[in-house]
């Protein structure tokens, strides 16, 4: 009896160590300014003397919060890699990373300016005890060979995983509806048509290459530009057939579900998608993941009551231009992996 309690502890103890969860997470901030206004950008709102108001107690309080929710999002393990969209500068990075909590973890940055009007950027936080990055790029939209979006760009990053296998991550905050749905449209697919051809050459580059696609994609996995442009399919289980050079929306099953990742009025939408290539979903060895890993981050914290509306609604940092002292108009997606050693 002694005997057989101890090879299965010996046998749990190497299962546990043959396999390791990893965990990335995406997650627009919306509107990290920091007070200083930049001449370049139109942040004027964001300073002191702006429409918010916007001062260092309250910039304080809004990095504060992020790092909150970044340290609660994976239960005691913080997550190895964190997409970040809405971002002003690397200043307010640096600041989230020394100026909070997270400072007791080994986060790097990887950044760069947009050219986005109001200069909000996509920024990568990682772990490097977890992530050794081996290359980055960041990836404009063209209108045309001599013009591009005054958009965000999409962050390419590939890097080696716990010392196991490469991954390559794609972050994207793709152009908003701010104009209307059917006069912006044409932008988000001009988006992901970009993100496809930067698929295809990787595809092209490196045998069954291990993606991830996160980040904000103003549309739902439904819409043309992540369906019938960016070809990501909708996962329906198990059973489902999985082609390796095939990208795979693991949010497609959230579509019409309460909550989204947004909403506006009454209205949920899943605007923060998790896509992965079929490689990871049909792994032998190394990285791989499965369709229900993504998750939609539902802490009680980033929720309030919807006294308008019915419900509820994310806790935003201003409501309307009324102060709040919240996180964001967003919910964070998550998505775990596993290593096999």
């Amino acid at each position: 009896m002694k005997i057989s309690i101890i090879i299965c502890v010996i046998l749990s103890f190497s299962i546990q160590s043959f396999s390791q969860e990893y965990s990335i997470l995406s997650y627009n901030v919306e509107n990290l300014f920091d007070v200083d206004d930049a001449p370049a950008s139109n942040d004027e709102e964001f300073t002191p003397a702006g429409d918010r108001h916007w001062t260092h107690k309250r910039f304080r309080q809004k990095i504060t919060n992020i790092s909150k929710v970044i340290l609660n999002s994976n239960g005691w393990t913080p997550p190895a890699l964190v997409a970040l969209c809405e971002i002003e500068n690397r200043y307010v990075l640096n600041q989230l990373l020394t100026e909070t909590p997270l400072q007791s973890f080994p986060y790097k940055i990887i950044h760069k300016d947009s050219p986005d009007q109001r200069g909000i950027d996509v920024a990568l936080i990682y772990n490097e005890n977890e992530f050794y990055p081996l290359e980055y790029k960041y990836t404009p939209i063209r209108l045309s060979e001599d013009s591009v979006l005054d958009s965000r760009e999409i962050l390419y990053v590939s890097g080696i995983v716990r010392n196991t296998d490469t991954l390559h991550l794609f972050a994207n905050h793709w152009p908003s509806r701010y104009s209307g749905i059917m006069e912006s449209q044409p932008k988000r697919n001009l988006a992901a048509q970009t993100l496809r051809n930067e698929v295809t050459a990787l595809q092209k580059k490196y045998h069954n290459p291990k993606i991830i696609i996160v980040g904000d994609f103003n549309d739902q996995p439904t819409d043309e530009s992540v369906k019938d442009y960016l070809e990501a399919l909708a996962t329906s289980g198990e059973n489902q057939q999985i082609n390796k050079n095939s990208l795979y929306n693991l949010s497609s099953s959230w579509v019409n579900k309460e909550p989204g990742t947004i909403k506006y009025q009454s209205q949920w939408s899943v605007f923060d998608q998790v896509i992965v290539s079929g490689s990871l979903l049909h792994s032998e060895n190394g990285l791989s993941t499965k369709a229900d890993w993504a998750e939609i981050i539902r802490l009680p914290f980033l929720l309030e009551n919807d006294e308008r509306y019915g419900g509820q609604k994310p806790t935003r940092t201003y409501n309307g231009f009324r102060y709040n002292g919240g996180f964001s108009d967003h919910l964070p997606v998550l998505v775990k992996l596993q290593t096999e050693n």
